[in-house]
């Protein structure tokens, strides 16, 4: 057995998938997950798919108790509980500051009294706020935000001097501008983890993740990412909801590939105490996405462009990998049409509650949709 590993809110996507790749690679796993409501639904037990050889602890990474007993004997942790939904987080803000700050502040407390030999904080991309431009002189832009007028005129890129800019891949060097609660909270996240793992000489990475898809992402979750959402309401027989003009761009890396990168992260030094982007260095629209679905689907529902603007979203943002690929040795190797197979297949025996528009009406009766 090559150690044991404890991944907080393992029973999740990205965790689970996590779970296969470590247990696979021989090493011994602990989850501690919560199988909150909105993930799992209600009166959720131990999912299906998780690997029979984990060791499940049930519990809310805010309980003490719970966290305590679940690092007994721990080498290393992931630390990916957290809730998750951007929109949702302008109005459950109590909820969002006390699972992902106070959670990880009570697991850092339990480390320091318990060290482990490495630890790894799944942040975000959403940290970034808008990704990198450039202007018409090839010039870098930062620290970018879009005029509330323009955008209630359909106004969507951003721009100098009338001229649009240019959206560049984003590198980690690229100061934060948190635009939602959910961003705070996932930069609160990885600097409570880095501070903290410096200060006691716990080797420490944040992984920035990008959009990942793939199998096992909750479908009846309105706040997860968009490619489950879209999968949602054509499995419904109802059309993709798309905000704004449905050109902004994003980043899309399958969840195997994740989870590869997680383990490579675990098992080199050359990360310890740095940032890094985990995604596929390339962009998609958010119209290719919903049109690459529908047809894997074989759905012939054509997406809803609604023209509105979600308060928090950001115009365009896509992984620069280059400091994934020198620290870790790792490129992504699924391509988006391989994954997009995968997921289809999976979709197939799959049924879905879609509670997307009830979520938008959530958002819109707050003001947080123009």
């Amino acid at each position: 057995m090559k150690g044991k590993i404890l991944i907080t809110g393992g029973a999740g996507f990205i965790g689970s998938h996590l779970t296969d790749e470590l247990i696979n690679q021989g090493y011994e796993v602990r989850i501690l997950d919560t199988l909150c409501e909105q993930v799992h639904g209600p009166n959720a037990e131990i999912p299906k798919y998780l690997h029979p050889e984990a060791h499940f602890i049930k519990g809310d990474i805010c309980d003490r108790n719970k966290v305590k007993k679940a690092l007994e004997n721990i080498d290393a942790v992931f630390h990916f509980a957290a809730k998750v939904g951007v929109g949702q987080s302008m109005y459950e803000l109590e909820k969002y500051t006390k699972i992902n700050n106070l959670g990880t502040a009570i697991l850092l407390e339990e480390i320091i009294k318990n060290p482990i030999k490495k630890l790894i904080v799944a942040s975000s991309m959403s940290i970034y706020g808008e990704g990198l431009y450039k202007n018409q002189e090839n010039k870098l832009q930062t620290k970018l935000h879009r005029n509330l007028e323009d955008l209630k005129n359909e106004k969507w890129e951003l721009y100098e001097e009338g001229q649009a800019l240019k959206p560049i891949p984003t590198p980690e060097t690229k100061t934060p501008e948190l635009s939602s609660i959910y961003a705070l909270s996932k930069y609160d996240q990885e600097k409570l983890c880095l501070i903290t793992g410096k200060a006691y000489k716990i080797p420490t990475v944040a992984l920035r993740f990008f959009n990942v898809y793939g199998t096992r992402q909750a479908l009846s979750n309105p706040y997860t990412g968009v490619l489950a959402i879209f999968a949602s309401r054509l499995l419904n027989e109802n059309p993709p909801l798309i905000f704004e003009d449905g050109k902004q761009k994003r980043d899309f890396i399958h969840v195997k590939d994740v989870a590869k990168a997680c383990l490579a992260t675990l098992e080199t030094s050359a990360a310890d105490g740095e940032t890094l982007n985990v995604g596929s260095g390339k962009s998609y629209t958010i119209n290719q996405i919903a049109e690459a679905l529908q047809k894997v689907l074989k759905k012939n529902i054509s997406p809803k462009i609604t023209q509105k603007y979600r308060v928090g979203d950001i115009r365009h943002c896509f992984a620069n990998i280059e400091k994934m690929q020198k620290c870790l040795g790792f490129s992504p190797q699924i391509a988006l049409e391989e994954g997009l197979a995968e997921l289809a297949n999976w979709l197939k025996e799959q049924t879905a509650v879609d509670n997307f528009e009830k979520a938008g009406t959530e958002l819109s009766s707050r003001g947080l949709t123009v």
